[in-house]
């Protein structure tokens, strides 16, 4: 097993999500399932005695949105459900370990608002509405529930809580829209890391940017860019590397119909100075009712 393999919870800062802001009509519902495949390295400091480590993940998410008014504004609460399937390999002390996991991942909640440029509209009233600047805030909280282990350092679950703050804003030229974000993730202690050690983690600093098109018929993608920073761990005391890492994407929505879309999206680690460096490539399926659609 990889006893001494550690993720350093640098996944929190790495989502790629572009029209997180965007108006959507007040009473609209969306069902969203999706899987996803990464493979790649875990980077460590030079220091480290863990060499050469690789992991494979495949992972399946249930999702749902709400689309609501407060005070006027358009805002949603988003639900996610992830599994995750992992296995990895690495050298440690010249002998090769591995890991096998799988089951729930920690689940995630989220509330957004827009706070200036996308007030609260029915379906009626959305079919007039031209956006132009929108910037919103969202808050991310993500309980331990998840698949955990205290002899091991892989796990699809991290044993503690997590809470996102972000702010955001994006901006209309015709067909063309640029978006981009910021945030920053806490992270409460893992007092039951690798036997009863105590795993503390500063604050990951994040931002997003998103270069979208939309194209005729309900057709839209997006290149993609993620950058994150800090996040350093202790664990007992003893002080860990600054993550840093870079990603670049690209995703895809095409409409099936009026209620169903597919979107495909893909990224990969550009630089890396500790944490994970892989690649990824996802489909999701999602299906929207309700809101006078």
């Amino acid at each position: 097993m990889l006893a001494g393999l550690a993720c350093r919870g640098g996944a929190e800062g790495q989502e790629l999500e572009p029209r997180s802001y965007v108006n959507t009509p007040v009473g609209m519902n969306f069902l969203i399932a999706g899987y996803g495949y990464t493979r790649g390295d875990l980077v460590f400091s030079a220091a480290s005695a863990i060499k050469d480590a690789e992991i494979e993940t495949h992972s399946a998410f249930l999702g749902y949105v709400r689309a609501l008014d407060v005070w006027g504004r358009s805002a949603k609460v988003t639900l996610v459900l992830p599994f995750g399937d992992a296995s990895g390999t690495a050298q440690q002390a010249g002998q090769e370990r591995e890991r096998h996991v799988s089951g729930l991942a920690d689940p995630r909640a989220r509330f957004s608002v827009n706070l200036y440029g996308a007030p609260a509209l029915s379906m009626e009233e959305f079919q007039h509405y031209r956006p132009d600047l929108i910037v919103g805030a969202s808050l991310e909280v993500s309980p331990p529930l998840g698949q955990y282990d205290s002899d091991k350092v892989v796990n699809l679950g991290t044993n503690r809580w997590s809470l996102k703050p972000e702010v955001g804003a994006s901006k209309d030229f015709g067909p063309v829209s640029l978006e981009a974000s910021a945030a920053v993730t806490f992270f409460t202690p893992n007092n039951d890391f690798l036997g009863g050690k105590t795993l503390e983690q500063e604050p990951l600093f994040s931002a997003q940017a998103h270069l979208i098109y939309q194209f005729p018929l309900g057709i839209w993608a997006a290149l993609d860019g993620t950058y994150y920073a800090g996040g350093r761990t202790t664990i007992d005391g003893n002080r860990g590397d600054n993550l840093q890492h870079a990603r670049l994407g690209l995703t895809v929505s095409l409409p099936v119909n009026r209620y169903n879309s597919i979107k495909l999206y893909g990224s990969s680690g550009v630089s890396a100075r500790t944490g994970n460096s892989y690649d990824l490539l996802g489909i999701a399926w999602q299906y929207r009712w309700g809101g006078g659609i």
